[in-house]
């Protein structure tokens, strides 16, 4: 009896595992067409979130953030790219458009308040679209958007403080103006490697040497142990940086590092990106969850107890698997290191996908076997972007080349000088006063001065002569 007892308690776990699996998202790895639904369900919980194609609403805005409206919409794009579904394309076009500003994602609606984080994913949502032959509309092309991103943030280039870098806020009365952040200067490393990957122009070439040059001098990238701290103080000489670790801030550098790879072949950059990814597999798929599901591991522990993911937190995943993904594509010697991990979270989060229908609510910690009780627009996002990845193996059977250039395919066109006209409300350039205005100012100031008199003349004739007739 004791013999039996074993295999019982086996047959009851697998019963048991398999009733949470099919509460949650079907899904089989190895199949392109579950992987395709699995994508489609997270696609769709993530779009019930969103109302910016609605009459009188905002198209490409979400509510209380605008920042997230780049990620959601580089997410779609990268869908369509690995699973073939058009579904989103006209709302995700609409959305890319409408908050292009002045061809530079600096729309006037929010310019006062964005700092060049927000800015750059954007930017980054665009580069995306031009390097995937994304269908364009006829207002701009994509690699411009992406180029007018590139240049109103070279102008926000720092040097008069810790040599160099950008700030995290775009402008001084925002509250953060005095830090310098891993993610503005990563997505400006990251922008320019693409750009440059893209184009072949060689001044993105040496931006992306800059601001790599800048983050690995100032304490943000540590290239001794692979180590990327949040932000450092202008204020301290950039000194004593934040040491919170968060996955974002390393896929934005060991992606940049990647595309600098795959253009230059430069030993150098293969070092950063696989240094940066180790660091990653180590502190972003942890061991004691069996290292091969991703976790936003400073907060996600912690959910229980006091919610700590924010809004932000909560959609860092997503681009990491996005970023992941793509190096891949451009860094091929990665894939066995990255497509188990990919495949262990997609699998963690189709778990997590089963919270109350219809749609299947998608939870935020993948390593857990049961729905943990969270949900909102980016644990789709985050869902969605895992699920998409996990193309690869198919995408590449079909000829999937990855992302394209100029040379190679991509068929976006390029405008260097986007972004760079006039309607800049955050640098307004005054024009210097010469002897000609002086002259032209005096002249109107004598013209308004005997307007304004004879109006005054005319007002008391007036009043003389309705007294008169109130006497009669």
């Amino acid at each position: 009896m004791g013999n039996l007892a074993y295999p019982w308690t086996a047959v009851l776990a697998v019963v048991v595992f398999l009733g949470q699996i099919a509460a949650g998202i079907l899904l089989d790895i190895n199949d392109a067409e579950s992987i395709k639904s699995a994508a489609a369900t997270a696609a769709y919980g993530m779009m019930t979130y969103y109302h910016g194609n609605e009459s009188g609403q905002i198209p490409g805005k979400f509510e209380g953030t605008w920042w997230t409206g780049g990620e959601v919409f580089m997410a779609l794009v990268q869908y369509w790219y690995w699973t073939g579904d058009t579904s989103y394309n006209d709302v995700t076009k609409e959305a890319l458009l409408w908050q292009r500003g002045n061809n530079d994602y600096l729309p006037d609606n929010y310019t006062h308040y964005l700092g060049n984080d927000d800015q750059v994913f954007w930017g980054l949502a665009a580069i995306t679209a031009a390097e995937l032959n994304f269908p364009e509309g006829k207002e701009v092309s994509w690699l411009a958007l992406a180029q007018g991103v590139f240049n109103t943030q070279v102008q926000k280039w720092d040097p008069d403080t810790c040599g160099g870098g950008l700030r995290w806020q775009r402008n001084s009365w925002n509250g953060g103006y005095d830090l310098k952040n891993s993610v503005s200067n990563g997505g400006f490393f990251q922008l320019a490697a693409r750009l440059a990957r893209y184009t072949k122009n060689q001044t993105y070439t040496e931006w992306a040497e800059k601001a790599w040059e800048w983050s690995t001098t100032v304490p943000l990238v540590i290239e001794s142990g692979w180590k990327v701290n949040d932000l450092v103080d202008a204020r301290l000489q950039c000194k004593g940086p934040s040491g919170d670790q968060w996955s974002y801030n390393y896929g934005i550098y060991f992606a940049g590092a990647a595309y600098m790879y795959n253009m230059t072949g430069d030993a150098k950059w293969k070092e950063a990106a696989e240094g940066l990814m180790n660091t990653t597999f180590m502190l972003f798929f942890p061991g004691k969850y069996g290292g091969m599901i991703l976790s936003e591991a400073a907060c996600e522990p912690q959910l229980p107890r006091v919610h700590p993911c924010d809004g932000n937190q909560s959609s860092f995943k997503s681009l990491v698997s996005a970023w992941l993904a793509f190096t891949t594509t451009i860094m091929p010697s990665t894939l066995d290191a990255i497509l188990p991990r990919l495949q262990g979270s997609a699998i963690g989060a189709a778990k997590q996908c089963s919270g109350p229908s219809p749609d299947k609510k998608c939870g935020q910690r993948w390593y857990l076997d049961e729905y943990d009780g969270t949900t909102g627009l980016r644990e789709h996002m985050c869902a969605l972007s895992v699920f998409s990845s996990n193309m690869i193996p198919f995408k590449n059977k079909s000829g999937g080349d990855g992302p394209l250039t100029a040379g190679t395919g991509g068929t976006s066109k390029s405008d260097p000088t986007a972004g760079t006209g006039e309607n800049k409300p955050e640098k307004a350039n005054l024009r210097v006063i010469v002897t000609g205005d002086r002259v032209g100012a005096g002249i109107l100031t004598v013209v308004v001065l005997c307007a304004w008199l004879g109006l005054v003349a005319w007002m008391i004739t007036e009043e003389k002569v309705g007294t008169k007739k109130g006497a009669v």
